[in-house]
C-alpha cells in the first residue's frame, strides 16, 4: 500500500527546518519519516507524517509550496546486507529507486525504509511477490 510523502521546499538559512517542525508539533502533527537534500541554496524536505493532509493543510496556510507524492514504506530486514532483500527484486524488476530514507520508528521488529520509486504500483507488486511487506495506514496509526 502507498503512503503519502509531503514535499518543500526551503531555503538554506540557519532555523528556518526548526521553525517547519515547530508549526507541525504545535499543531499537532509527528513527523515520522525524514530526509533534507540540500543545494547551495534550497533544501528539499521530504517526510512522511501521521496525518498527511492536516500536514498539507498547516504548511499551505504557513506560506509553504507543497508537493505530495506516492511512496512506499517497506519493512527491511535489519541485518547487515538486509537492504538488499528489498533492493535486489527491484534491480531484477527494472524498477529504478530514485531515494530512500529510514523511518523515525518501529512497526515491528524490523527496520523500515521509505522508497521513492520511479514505478510505485510495480514495486509493491514485485515486493509482494517476493515476501516483503509494504506498510500503510500502520505508519499513519502509530
Amino acid at each position: 500500500m502507498f503512503i503519502k510523502q509531503i514535499s518543500i521546499s526551503l531555503e538554506n538559512v540557519p532555523g528556518i527546518l526548526s521553525n517547519v517542525s515547530e508549526i507541525m508539533g504545535n499543531e499537532g502533527v509527528n513527523i515520522r519519516a525524514i530526509s533534507v537534500a540540500d543545494t547551495a541554496d534550497i533544501s528539499t524536505v521530504r517526510f512522511v507524517v501521521d496525518d498527511p493532509q492536516k500536514a498539507i493543510n498547516i504548511l499551505k496556510t504557513h506560506g509553504y509550496s507543497v508537493k505530495e507524492t506516492d511512496v512506499l514504506a517497506v519493512e527491511t530486514p535489519d541485518h547487515p546486507g538486509g537492504l538488499n532483500a528489498v533492493l535486489r527484486p527491484l534491480k531484477n524488476a527494472n524498477v529504478n529507486v530514485h531515494y530512500l530514507y529510514p523511518y523515525l520508528g518501529r512497526v515491528s521488529d524490523q527496520a523500515i525504509v521509505i522508497l521513492g520509486v520511479d514505478k510505485t504500483e510495480e514495486a509493491e507488486k514485485v515486493l509482494k511477490q517476493n515476501w516483503v511487506h509494504t506498510l500503510g495506514e500502520e505508519i499513519y496509526s502509530l
